[in-house]
């Protein structure tokens, strides 16, 4: 299988981060006005055709039964790379095995035979040297050493030939195993990239042909959609904003946290990307986790307001529940304290941090070395939106202690 060598670059993550959920928005707010369902997209099947296409996904996309025969080929890779991931660890180890038995018969083979002649001459020495003389119990211990290193030499080189007749044919018998199923693995990859090709050329079709299928049922369903923009932005979360100043405040916090929700889609790409690049390419990356989850903490920072606003946030409310609004807007008021205090704390924190970031150019640690200072400034967005967020919800709170009547 070819390895892949991709790293996200700094620039292409920011300007995801960045245009991907105003285009994601855009379209929303197109599709709403003009009555809900719209049809297929082609553009949306090329972009799952590019990045679920090897699951077959745009298939599934346009409601056709042949994505079907994309699953078999891709459990296939992944079961091959499997197979090859073992047989290459198994390969490795008797590789390995069989270049030290090599070394060391290569090594311990002369050594034997210099260690032999040596031991000859010693030896000689011996029976030359005169009984009971000093010079002849130093040869016995020189020939008493020789033969030590000799034995020693003699079961190295026999355990050496012992390591090579067992590893020999299982690397042979590893490495043949290793190609096959990774010749498998590459060819379920051209197969699976031709089809690809072939739908490519072949969407427009299948889009037109998923259409017609399905044109009775998309337009019934369009007639019981349809409303306007407007009246799209006046119920669901748009109906938490209120008039006025503190409903420009609202709107931004509503805006934010929208904008911020489609990185979750991202998400979902560059782990695909990572799952398919680690399993079937065995190119796991080094940029994905770290990117995803320092976007998830930008995420959960700045959308930290939209959720105080919609009230999203996780509470305990068995005696604030049942209050009137004026009774509930009262406690507020009184807790609100804890939540400025919680906010400023944030926000000055956050600026400190930010600060000193961008003073040293920080970076990660990791390969990507992707800066964090950009980060650190998210974090004070988030604390400088909750601020705002909690000002606007203590005039509301006070003009309906004032004005339990009125509206926000």
């Amino acid at each position: 299988m070819p390895s892949l060598t991709f790293v996200l670059p700094h620039w292409l993550y920011w300007s995801g981060l960045v245009f991907f959920p105003l285009a994601a928005m855009a379209l929303a707010r197109r599709s709403r006005k003009a009555g809900g369902m719209r049809g297929y997209s082609l553009p949306l099947g090329y972009m799952i055709l590019l990045t679920g296409g090897m699951l077959g996904l745009h298939r599934f996309y346009l409601k056709s039964i042949l994505g079907l025969v994309y699953l078999p080929l891709f459990l296939a890779i992944l079961f091959a790379n499997a197979q090859q991931r073992d047989a290459r660890a198994v390969y490795s180890d008797a590789s390995n095995m069989v270049r030290v038995a090599q070394d060391t018969i290569a090594r311990e083979g002369p050594r034997i035979a210099e260690a032999e002649k040596e031991l000859e001459s010693l030896k000689a020495d011996v029976l030359a040297a005169e009984e009971g003389s000093l010079s002849k119990r130093s040869a016995e211990l020189k020939v008493k050493r020789s033969e030590r290193r000799l034995a020693g030499s003699r079961e190295r080189l026999e355990r050496a030939r012992t390591d090579l007749e067992k590893n020999l044919p299982l690397e042979e018998e590893t490495g043949a195993a290793r190609a096959f199923w990774g010749s498998i693995a590459y060819f379920g990859f051209l197969v699976i990239v031709g089809l690809l090709i072939l739908d490519g050329l072949m969407l427009p079709f299948i889009k037109r042909r998923a259409e017609k299928a399905a044109r009775g049922e998309i337009e019934a369903a369009a007639e019981a959609a349809i409303r306007t923009h407007e009246e799209a932005e006046t119920i669901g979360d748009f109906a938490h904003a209120s008039t006025g100043w503190t409903g420009a405040i609202d709107r931004l916090s509503l805006y934010c946290g929208e904008f911020v929700s489609y990185w979750a889609v991202i998400a979902v790409f560059v782990y695909y990307y990572e799952v398919v690049a680690r399993y079937v390419f065995n190119s796991p990356t080094n940029w994905a986790h770290e990117g995803m989850f320092l976007m998830f903490g930008m995420q959960y920072l700045i959308a930290g307001a939209y959720a105080v606003l919609t009230e999203n946030h996780v509470r305990v409310d068995v005696f604030y529940a049942p209050m009137s609004a004026r009774g509930k807007a009262i406690v507020d008021l009184l807790t609100s304290v804890f939540f400025f205090i919680f906010a400023g704390t944030l926000l000055a924190t956050s600026w400190i941090f930010a600060y000193q970031a961008t003073q040293v150019n920080e970076i990660s640690f990791t390969e990507w070395a992707i800066a964090y200072w950009p980060f650190k400034w998210a974090m004070v967005i988030g604390g400088a939106l909750l601020v705002l967020q909690g000002i606007s919800k203590l005039a509301k709170d006070l003009r309906a202690v004032a004005n339990p009547a009125g509206g926000i």
